[in-house]
């Protein structure tokens, strides 16, 4: 018979019982440099960039977390963080987040960054046990509340490197015949190295090739997700307008890698109120996202 996959059941369930980390506070600036910064790092056209509002997932390249080198696990996170659950051996993957935006979020002004722990749930899979942690956002100018952010994260408890294999994409697949939106794209180290620059991520998996290989198990550098993500809303931006993306969501479904080919598209609805929206390899569909219009 199946096991009963409640959170009683789960291994990992033990080391979170009771764990309700405190609410955060943090004020910052979302820099135009940084946007200016981010659209040279992905090869954006950087004149888009110039009316001071914050694209759908800008403040990424905010709020940023630099603890000293000396507090960096094994795998270049954070040992020790806010938000991190107190499970073993944690290893941590970014799953996909759903972004909000009210009232158009500005550059170079004082933003205030409001973060908390939404749900902590265990759960069981087909390559073991996970823990999904939704961490929730909340980012005010002048008091008013301009764009709410739900992350998705997964965290594992294991030393071990991936239970799957994977399959490089060398092949360059060709857009779908009925998408409007779309760009062939390949990911090289410099960028891998200069987003995570930028994003204040020091997951070796990123840069490090001999640690992500040997270490984690992967062919090769992984391609960030937020990275995929920021590609696919850019389409959806340079459509309509960056002030006219309201609502942003995205899953990540399986890794690329450095100098895999790919591409990212979209499907406008009829109204054109909403997208549907796309990584795509020759292997496999790597990422996925709707966006709605403001």
């Amino acid at each position: 018979m199946p096991r009963n996959e409640t959170a009683t059941t789960i291994e990992l369930a033990k080391y979170v019982d009771g764990w309700a980390p405190d609410p955060v506070e943090t004020t910052d600036v979302i820099a135009q440099e940084r946007i200016t910064q981010l659209a040279r790092t992905l090869d954006f056209d950087e004149t888009r960039f110039v009316d001071g509002i914050v694209p759908i997932l800008g403040h990424w390249t905010a709020f940023q977390d630099w603890p000293a080198t000396s507090e960096l696990g094994l795998d270049g996170h954070p040992a020790k963080g806010d938000f991190y659950p107190p499970i073993p051996d944690r290893r941590r993957m970014f799953a996909g987040s759903t972004v909000k935006t009210y009232e158009p979020l500005r550059v170079d002004l004082p933003t205030v960054r409001r973060s908390s722990v939404e749900s902590v749930t265990p759960k069981r899979g087909g390559t073991g046990e996970m823990l999904f942690v939704v961490v929730r956002h909340e980012f005010e100018q002048a008091g008013q509340l301009c764009r709410t952010e739900q992350q998705q994260i997964v965290y594992r408890s294991d030393t071990d490197g991936p239970t799957r294999t994977f399959e490089r994409a060398t092949t360059q697949v060709d857009p779908s015949p009925d998408s409007l939106w779309r760009t062939t794209c390949s990911a090289s180290p410099p960028t891998l190295f200069r987003y995570s620059a930028l994003t204040a991520n020091a997951h070796r998996i990123h840069y490090d090739a001999p640690y992500a290989t040997e270490v984690e198990g992967y062919p090769g550098l992984v391609v960030h997700g937020p990275l995929l993500a920021t590609l696919m809303a850019d389409l959806a931006g340079k459509a309509w307008g960056d002030s006219r993306v309201g609502e942003f969501t995205f899953r990540l479904k399986r890794p690329l890698f450095a100098q895999d080919l790919f591409v990212v598209e979209g499907v406008s609805a009829e109204d054109g109120q909403s997208a549907s929206l796309s990584v795509k390899s020759a292997v496999a569909t790597a990422a996925t996202a709707t966006v709605v219009r403001r």
